[in-house]
């Protein structure tokens, strides 16, 4: 699916996208485990998640495992999407239109596969300012 025409990613066409497949976090998991929807968003603590997102970028699951909350090391997991899956609507033609950010979302469980240690961290100024613009209001989060 990646070629000079963007398609969406949508549940009826989803199997198209092989991955690799990746989710940002601070818990420490393990091989096997699953990630699931309903805990509360990172960005908005009065939102409980319908959706558990995951892109094939890893430095874009690295930024995600900064940005969680939580005291817990950043970290960069392998997944397996158990079920369908989408173009995340929170970025894609949103905020930046053919999904560059190459993120997704499903309601359905991630298995973790392994974890990743090689995705290259954020400059902390980065990680700061881009939380204070989280604290301020982004915009309406699409669950």
């Amino acid at each position: 699916m990646h070629n000079d025409e963007w398609i969406p990613v949508s549940p009826e066409n989803c199997h198209l996208l092989a991955g690799p497949f990746y989710h940002g976090t601070k818990a420490s998991l393990e091989a096997g485990d699953l990630l699931t929807a309903g805990f509360r968003s990172n960005y908005d603590d009065s939102v409980v998640m319908n959706h558990v997102y995951f892109t094939t970028l890893p430095n874009g699951a690295g930024l995600a495992a900064e940005m969680a909350k939580g005291n817990g090391l950043p970290r960069v997991y392998i997944v397996a999407p158990m079920g369908v899956f989408e173009d995340d609507p929170n970025v894609t033609d949103k905020k930046f239109p053919g999904n560059p950010t190459q993120s997704y979302r499903s309601a359905h469980p991630l298995k973790i596969i392994g974890e990743i240690e090689n995705w290259e961290p954020y400059d902390p100024d980065f990680i700061r300012q881009l939380r204070s613009r989280v604290e301020t209001g982004m915009g309406e989060i699409i669950n």
